[in-house]
């Protein structure tokens, strides 16, 4: 029996090349039952999230619902900028704390990503350091809040240091996702000539991965500077402290004031990120 070739099926409904032919006969094969199956998961589980979670988009379009809400917004306009000089110097004390929390994270994300990358450390050393990876990013920057204030007191510090635990966390995943990326080739060349496995990693994994390590840090540090500025609903100090006493007494034109303030800020720092950003890597 002569075997059918992949592209029989397509000479008679297609005129094509046979390149294009064996591509479509390719695509054809990327629709499995496997593939159906996991689509199916797939949409099983959104509707399944979506009962649980009680999403309904129809809420919006009740006219009594939209009519508050229109109301409420109200509420904010015209913002009062009477204490802008507070506002911005807690807006500062914020952007402080997401410096020194993002410069301390990324210090102590460097070596631990070293050693939870599968293409540098064996896997003895490998899962344990990503586990205590997974627990320092899986708990929020707030839960730490409250841990650090009982410990240091009130204060920018305490914000400080939860933004660096949990910014660690995340910073070392993303950081050893790059060491794995890497080009083996560098570091199999400077292992030949007998190099130690700290010479390895200073000169044959860094310079390769230091414009994605510049993008991840900076990327966080923007991250950081917006979770700052909730920190203080807890007494973790910066911009947050304010916003959390204007919500409390319903003073909503001074809340939009403050909200102003932090989008200006946030688009200063992505502009001088981008920047930096540009220049480093």
């Amino acid at each position: 029996m002569n075997q059918q070739k992949p592209t029989d099926n397509f000479p008679k409904k297609i005129n094509a090349s046979p390149a294009v032919l064996a591509m479509l006969e390719q695509e054809a094969k990327l629709v499995n039952n496997m593939r159906i199956l996991f689509l199916i998961a797939i949409i099983v589980i959104l509707i399944f999230s979506a009962v649980q979670s009680e999403l309904n988009f129809f809420l919006f379009l009740e006219p009594e619902r939209s009519v508050r809400i229109a109301n409420y917004i109200k509420q904010y306009f015209p913002p009062d900028f009477t204490f802008w000089k507070l506002y911005l110097e807690d807006t500062l004390i914020t952007i402080s704390m997401g410096i020194w929390g993002t410069l301390l994270a990324a210090i102590a994300a460097i070596p631990l990503s070293i050693l939870a990358s599968n293409n540098i450390f064996p896997v003895w050393v490998v899962q344990p350091t990503r586990r205590i990876l997974d627990a320092m990013r899986a708990i929020n920057e707030l839960v730490f809040a409250l841990i650090f204030i009982v410990a240091v007191g009130l204060g920018p510090f305490a914000g400080i240091l939860a933004l660096f635990i949990h910014t660690a966390g995340a910073l070392g995943k993303l950081f050893s996702e790059a060491v794995e990326a890497i080009e083996p080739g560098p570091v199999e060349g400077i292992r030949a000539t007998g190099a130690s496995k700290m010479q390895e990693v200073i000169y044959g994994v860094i310079p390769q991965v230091i414009p994605l390590w510049t993008s991840f840090t900076l990327y966080r540090f923007e991250s950081n500077v917006r979770s700052a500025s909730v920190l203080g609903i807890v007494g973790a100090g910066g911009i947050g402290v304010s916003l959390y006493q204007s919500f409390g007494s319903f003073e909503y034109r001074k809340v939009c004031a403050i909200l102003i303030i932090l989008i200006l800020a946030t688009s200063l720092i992505d502009y001088a990120s981008a920047k930096v950003r540009n220049w480093l890597v």
